[in-house]
């Protein structure tokens, strides 16, 4: 069996050194960090070192990130990560983002489709998750779309400013 990141709309790779200024903008958006695991800005510099020692290997860095590419041009429109790799269990979280003016193009889907074989047949994964906040309804829908089903909620699990916002926790098993 062929193992490939890529249909005919977009590729999933590994990030490169041109990738830097739309990373940058990417991570040092604030209205996102509520989406993600940042709460302060990053330096350039601290993007271009990711970058140069990216270590695409699952099993020693416990993560993995995949730029998501359009296909015929090579364009870098978003990011889709795998992280709190669990080698014993084999199971990974997942996380997702597609540039404002990439989205409604079904590309974060096809991403996650072609996650799916690849984590399976080559990674081993067993089980995904994902976890959404319950206001952030495109993701929802998108996890649901993807196949990943609801196993659970976590109530006030992200702080909003002063307030706490649940999340809803899907799954899927590969």
């Amino acid at each position: 069996m062929t193992m490939t990141l890529s249909d005919d709309l977009i590729r999933l790779s590994a990030p490169e050194p041109a990738d830097l200024d739309c990373l940058y903008l990417w991570e040092n958006d604030p209205e996102l960090w509520p989406c993600g695991d940042n709460s302060a800005p990053l330096s350039r510099h601290q993007l271009a070192e990711y970058i140069a020692s990216y270590d695409a290997d699952i099993f020693s860095a416990r993560q993995l990130r995949l730029v998501i590419r359009i296909a015929a041009t090579g364009e870098a429109v978003g990011t889709l990560d795998l992280t709190d790799f669990n080698p014993r269990d084999r199971h990974a979280r997942v996380g997702i983002f597609v540039a404002p003016d990439f989205r409604r193009r079904g590309i974060a889907l096809r991403a996650l489709s072609l996650l799916r074989p690849y984590a399976a047949d080559t990674l081993g994964i067993h089980t995904l998750i994902a976890m959404t906040a319950t206001d952030n309804e495109p993701s929802r829908a998108l996890f649901s779309a993807a196949g990943y089903v609801t196993c659970g909620r976590i109530r006030s699990y992200l702080r909003r400013g002063r307030s706490y916002c649940d999340i809803i926790v899907y799954q899927t098993l590969l």
